[in-house]
């Protein structure tokens, strides 16, 4: 009985993703290699987060706690880092300058959190400046509770929007059944915050009894992709699904996404986590992977260095190493192609201030696309 079990669900899931894929039928192709790759920063391990500094240097987080200053060849670790809750998915995550950081000073960190009364860790976000090759006048703008012993799902990516309103992910904190759809919960979550930590006196959930008043959206799993469209300023997310059904969200104020009332994923043992995949009042991706690609970072193509992918997505794949191209007219993806194939675990993709695209790679390091002359 258990084999006859064991068959039906594989034969089930095969069917299931065979009919995901034929609604996102969207043949992904290799682009011509019109570019090359060099390590600009070698050694590291799981390069999370990465931003630059005004003078052209660069921040970044290594998830197992290290905050790293590279500087004219030189690697500088950053003191007063606040202790990580480093397990599975958990450490040192994103870092992200204030828009406005020559004038102010302000790093902002996410990381998960040991600190509260119970055991594990959680999502947290705070704003430091950098002083001496140490984080000083450091504040705690936003913490997840309560903490887990689960070691997956902390998100989390930054971003600021171009009022100047601070964006950030939390995952579902691998407790799906009660996290994203309890707006009075921590985890699923897309929050928005004042550069201060204040909330914004129009979130959505502000007046609504025990909500938390920092939600701008929930319904999510894991995102861990952020970035800002360029021309419309709207805020976009990439998230992994289960098996199958990643997904690329436009964040809009209060919606609800779904997750796991519907999903084009299922579990990966093969088994059916939702019947549905569109409800009333939930929203639908602008597109969603079958297979899953695991994606990590993204970021708009905005240089003139590479016109063949000016306005489209980069988007990292973990899974299967390398860096997509997400080709988009308006809101619809249109096509795909692999750059930098068999590169390693893309962990982050970020454009320079020089207008140059750098991959975060999981033991190698920052990696510049140079394209050919």
């Amino acid at each position: 009985m258990n084999n006859t079990l064991f068959y039906i669900t594989a034969i089930l899931s095969t069917v299931f993703s065979c009919a995901q894929e034929k609604k996102n039928d969207i043949t992904i192709d290799n682009d011509p290699k019109n570019y090359t790759t060099e390590i600009v920063i070698p050694d590291l391990q799981i390069p999370w987060g990465m931003d630059w500094l005004p003078d052209g240097s660069m921040l970044i987080t290594e998830k197992s706690g290290e905050l790293i200053h590279y500087s004219n060849g030189t690697k500088t670790n950053i003191e007063n880092v606040p202790e990580v809750y480093n397990r599975n998915q958990g450490g040192l995550l994103d870092i992200e300058i204030h828009p406005e950081y020559d004038k102010n000073g302000w790093l902002y960190i996410t990381y998960s959190s040991k600190e509260g009364s119970e055991k594990g860790g959680h999502t947290a976000l705070i704003r430091a400046k950098l002083e001496n090759n140490k984080l000083t006048s450091i504040e705690n703008l936003y913490r997840g509770t309560p903490n887990t012993t689960r070691g997956h799902h902390f998100g989390s990516r930054i971003e600021f929007d171009k009022e100047g309103y601070l964006y950030f992910s939390i995952g579902d904190r691998g407790n799906r059944d009660e996290n994203p759809q309890d707006i009075t919960r921590d985890g699923g979550k897309i929050y928005r915050l004042n550069d201060d930590g204040s909330i914004p006196k129009d979130n959505p959930f502000i007046k609504e009894n025990d909500a938390k008043k920092a939600i701008f959206s929930y319904g999510h799993r894991n995102p861990q992709g952020m970035a800002i469209h360029p021309n419309n300023g709207k805020i976009w997310i990439h998230e992994h699904g289960p098996r199958g059904g990643d997904e690329i969200n436009i964040i809009n104020k209060g919606v609800n996404y779904g997750w796991p009332i519907i999903t084009y994923g299922i579990n990966y043992s093969g088994s059916t986590i939702t019947d549905i995949t569109s409800k009333e009042g939930m929203e639908q991706p602008i597109y969603y992977w079958v297979p899953s690609i695991a994606p990590s970072g993204m970021d708009f193509v905005t240089s003139d260095k590479y016109p063949d992918w000016k306005n489209d997505l980069l988007v990292g794949s973990l899974k299967f190493q390398y860096l997509e191209l997400v080709e988009l007219d308006g809101n619809k993806v249109t096509g795909r192609k692999k750059i930098a194939e068999g590169i390693g675990r893309v962990r982050n993709v970020r454009q320079g201030p020089d207008g140059y695209i750098y991959l975060a790679v999981e033991n190698k390091g920052i990696i510049k696309i140079i394209p050919k002359s």
